[in-house]
């Protein structure tokens, strides 16, 4: 018992001198582990990494509308040698409208397939083949939105859809955009966050932080303009009778004694109520015809006021100014003036004895 217990504080004075002697991990800097270096890029897949090839066959079909054959009989060509470096074949089938892609033996990259099935899907789509090629490259990717069935009305979406679409039509290419965009958020609102991101993303002290406090926050007004109708209807007042049952057309002739008639008085009865209201309308068309007959009203007629004592014109002193005006010679002076002058000279004359 004694050598048991000896041979237990051996192995634990050694697990705890084993424990001493291992390293202790480094800390690093969690900004460094998050953080890409620049220009780096992740090697591409090669023959090297899948020298066996793929086990089984792959592949994919897409239908395609009638008006992209022409082009796609054009470009086809261009899509077998895209394809073909990859070691993919394609084939287009005109009678049934698919586009096929499948793999071969010599295919090594196993994900090329799903690159070749969007290719094929985007060509479907009106895309051109300069855009969708791309798409074979490892660093590009593509998200087909289904749009069709997000609007019920047809109007709100065709309204919506036009705020997607761009000059030549371009349309936007992130999702959340074009979803939110759909439920009547305006694209304006996402795209000014993006380039607020895209701006945080060139601090390298903010990469590792949170950027809700720089986000814009936008509130969803939902206003509700719902148009009036021309016409209210009013409720009428509940009442537990029913209605008072209609009149019949026997009923209407008892009440007035046209029932106990024979049938030449009821025709009579008729022929004279055709002729009154004939005489009535003859009447009312023979007022409309005097109407052009008839003079229109005059406007009596305003008698001039008298002149008051105060504006009178006093036609005497007038002629007295004009006989004065015709006797006086031009530039010759007042009588007042006359005077004047000679008793200035008698002055100057005295002054000189």
């Amino acid at each position: 018992m004694a050598s048991s217990k000896q041979d237990g504080q051996a192995a634990a004075s050694r697990k705890s001198e084993f424990r001493s002697q291992k390293p202790k991990p480094q800390s690093r800097d969690e900004s460094e582990l998050l953080t890409v270096p620049d220009g780096w890029k992740e090697p591409a897949f090669s023959k090297e990494d899948n020298p066996r090839g793929l086990l089984e066959e792959s592949s994919f079909a897409t239908l395609f509308p009638k008006y992209r054959e022409a082009y796609l009989k054009e470009c086809w060509p261009l899509v077998q040698k895209a394809l073909s470096e990859h070691h993919v074949n394609a084939t287009l089938d005109l009678i049934e409208g698919s586009m096929t892609v499948c793999t071969t033996k010599k295919t090594f990259d196993p994900y090329i397939i799903i690159r070749a099935r969007d290719l094929i899907k985007l060509l479907a789509r009106s895309v051109s083949f300069e855009q969708a090629v791309r798409i074979l490259q490892d660093d590009v990717a593509c998200d087909i939105i289904k749009i069709g069935s997000l609007v019920r009305n047809k109007e709100r979406f065709v309204k919506r859809r036009q705020r997607l679409i761009g000059p030549k039509g371009s349309t936007l290419k992130v999702r959340k955009v074009v979803l939110d965009t759909m439920k009547n958020i305006h694209p304006i609102y996402n795209i000014k966050t993006l380039m607020i991101k895209r701006e945080l993303a060139k601090d390298s002290e903010l990469r590792s932080q949170s950027w809700e406090r720089f986000l814009p926050q936008f509130k969803h007004k939902n206003v509700n303009k719902r148009k009036e109708p021309k016409k209210k209807t009013v409720k009428k007042e509940y009442t537990p009778f029913p209605p008072p049952q209609r009149e019949s057309q026997i009923d209407k002739e008892l009440a007035t004694g046209e029932y106990f008639l024979k049938a030449s008085q009821k025709r009579r009865q008729k022929m004279e109520a055709i002729k009154a209201k004939q005489a009535e309308a003859l009447s009312r068309r023979q007022e409309e015809r005097n109407k052009a007959f008839i003079p229109p009203k005059e406007k009596p007629v305003v008698k001039p006021k008298e002149a008051s004592t105060e504006t009178k014109i006093d036609v005497a002193a007038i002629k007295e100014k004009v006989k004065k005006a015709k006797s006086k010679k031009l530039g010759a002076l007042t009588a007042e003036e006359v005077k004047l002058k000679m008793e200035a000279d008698e002055k100057k004359k005295k002054k000189k004895k």
